[in-house]
């Protein structure tokens, strides 16, 4: 992979690991994280040039998924649980 096609990817993880902790609620976020984290590491050993391509594209489709998540899980709150306060 190009440098700038690394670029590319750590960028679009760290966006998507940023978008997903901010989920108010704390199983969502939790299973955000974790879910961009493993799907990343999965897809570490991807060489070629055209499913890295793929995998990008998916991954923001994702982010925007994440973002609209984000903006309706924050119109309506619920109570903090035990073990985020």
């Amino acid at each position: 992979m190009a440098a700038s096609g690394r670029a590319q990817v750590l960028c679009l993880y760290r966006s998507l690991l940023k978008e997903s902790r901010r989920f108010p609620s704390y199983n969502y976020r939790t299973y955000a994280v974790r879910r961009v984290r493993d799907s990343f590491r999965a897809n570490k050993k991807v060489e070629d040039p055209k499913a890295v391509e793929k995998l990008m594209m998916e991954g923001r489709e994702s982010l925007m998924m994440i973002q609209r998540q984000v903006a309706v899980g924050s119109m309506y709150q619920a109570q903090k649980i035990v073990v985020e306060s």
